[in-house]
């Protein structure tokens, strides 16, 4: 049947009339699981876009590093002898073998191929190759390892495959100063924990039920505890180009996360959300001395690594509450949201449905899907290179 229909609605859905917010359809079911929609967003929206990989404070010492995946690349951000940190493809140039496998560490003195143990500086260039004194016309200078494009943004790095693609500072004006009252140590925090949870559904599905609060008060139990935190009637959801956000004020409470709140510190008692085009949320929960990061990488059509990780206050230890909500977000409300992911992705492939209607108001409300059809609208100007 999917086959049939696929045959049926054909070039219909790579076309969608989304001028209008307030009539327009989401985007057809197609582009949540067909495979020629999703190579053309590797090359339109996936390579070109900035991704985020780490926080400095996870490559603070000489030969620190990270290696972050992405379908079939692999890039190292390691903090050099000099103190800079450098991007660079996680490739050895002799054969192609990949230097590195884990996710994070400290490499001493040098990078070495395990297979023919050509080693490089933390910089990247080329120290040794074994016989190389032995080749005709060989220099080191040469066979350095390929430079992958490295911004750094509130303390956090990213980086990019197009060399030749915008400025993540230029992508995202304003989104600093919008975010910096909601993160007031976030120049002094530090790593602590990271999760990792594959599952089975589109990137874009994922995207899309972080992006709107109409869900939040009518699916599961948890998001209703969060809801109860939040002052919906102040709840705002802003598009800012190729970043937006969405936060509301707490309501008054004497527990939060099963903790007590009084006497806790915390980074802002608000809901704070920012979301960087394509793939990359920074967020705080309210009462919770933490700051998040909540990654959507790509694995397939409808396979996709959700990547958490979670930050403190150097100068403070982490309190109750903030462990509470850490391990509330892992264990309660992650696995919850994961859940209507994969019914999401379940129900686009059948032959019931193909476009829904945005829940948009004129107002923008807090309940307003107008941040879905925003997003929808830079995955099909990418994808018709009309970025």
């Amino acid at each position: 049947m999917n086959d049939l229909r696929k045959s049926i609605v054909g070039e219909k859905t790579l076309k969608w009339d989304g001028k209008d917010p307030d009539l327009s359809l989401t985007l057809p079911s197609r582009y949540f699981f067909d495979e020629e929609i999703f190579r053309r967003e590797i090359d339109t929206i996936i390579y070109p876009s900035w991704h985020f990989v780490c926080h400095k404070s996870e490559i603070s010492n000489v030969g620190d590093f990270v290696k972050f995946d992405i379908l079939k690349e692999s890039v190292l951000v390691i903090r050099a002898e000099d103190g800079n940190v450098n991007a660079m493809h996680n490739v050895c140039k002799h054969r192609g073998t990949q230097l590195i496998q884990e996710r994070r560490g400290n490499i001493k003195n040098m990078i070495t191929c395990p297979y023919h143990a050509w080693s490089y500086h933390l910089n990247g260039n080329l120290r040794h190759a074994p016989r190389c004194e032995t080749m005709k016309g060989f220099s080191k200078d040469d066979w350095g390892l390929s430079k992958v494009r490295l911004e750094e943004f509130a303390g956090f790095y990213f980086i990019n495959f197009d060399p030749n693609t915008s400025s993540l500072a230029d992508d995202i004006p304003g989104a600093y100063e919008a975010m910096s009252p909601y993160f007031p140590d976030l120049g002094e925090i530090t790593f602590i924990e990271e999760v990792d949870m594959m599952v089975d559904a589109n990137w874009k599905v994922i995207v899309d039920n972080a992006i709107e609060g109409y869900h939040f008060k009518l699916s599961g139990p948890h998001h209703k505890d969060l809801a109860a935190l939040i002052d919906f009637d102040k709840y705002e959801l802003n598009a800012h180009g190729k970043w937006w956000d969405f936060k509301g004020p707490p309501v008054p409470t004497k527990t939060a996360f099963g903790e007590i709140v009084e006497g806790q510190t915390y980074q802002t008692d608000w809901f704070y959300n920012i979301q960087l085009w394509p793939m990359t949320t920074i967020y705080a929960f309210p009462y919770a001395d933490a700051i998040g990061t909540f990654n959507e990488i790509p694995i397939g059509p409808e396979k996709t690594l959700l990547r958490f990780g979670h930050y403190i206050p150097k100068n403070r230890p982490q309190n109750k509450l903030s462990k509470a909500a850490i391990n509330w977000f892992n264990e309660k409300l992650g696995p919850e949201d994961i859940d209507l992911n994969l019914y999401v992705q379940q129900g686009l492939h059948s032959s019931g449905f193909d476009q829904g209607r945005y829940m948009i108001d004129a107002e923008r409300s807090s309940n307003s899907e107008h941040l879905l059809h925003h997003f929808h609208s830079l995955v099909f100007k990418a994808l018709n290179n009309d970025a």
